[in-house]
């Protein structure tokens, strides 16, 4: 009984991750594209979308490599999460950065930014 348990609990993994590969980096990218499954995790995160909407903004892409980019997420989602928050930090800081910087201060007094 737990051989057996144990060979479908396997299974299940493997099945997980189909679609699926990662890169020498370690990042998750959606088999035979240039898709990683981050982008597909950005457009449900950000927008809230459907795997159907998603398909519709990556048509090359199948409704079983959407939904399997979207399981690996759900699998690895306290990574995945960090990596976003991480990126979302990043921004602000670059964007702080740039708020002095010699071409914005030149647009401002300009009035093209306010």
């Amino acid at each position: 009984m737990l051989k057996s348990k144990n060979r479908r609990l396997r299974t299940m993994s493997i099945f997980a991750t189909a679609h699926i590969h990662l890169d020498d980096a370690g990042v998750a990218w959606v088999d035979s594209t240039n898709v990683k499954v981050i982008e597909v995790v950005l457009d449900k995160l950000a927008h809230g979308s459907s795997p159907e909407e998603i398909h519709f903004q990556y048509p090359h892409l199948s409704l079983a490599q959407i939904h399997a980019a979207l399981s690996y997420y759900y699998d690895h989602k306290k990574e995945f999460d960090a990596k976003i928050e991480g990126q979302l930090r990043e921004i602000e800081e670059l964007a702080a950065q740039s708020n002095g910087s010699p071409i914005r201060r030149r647009l401002r007094a300009m009035g093209i930014l306010p």
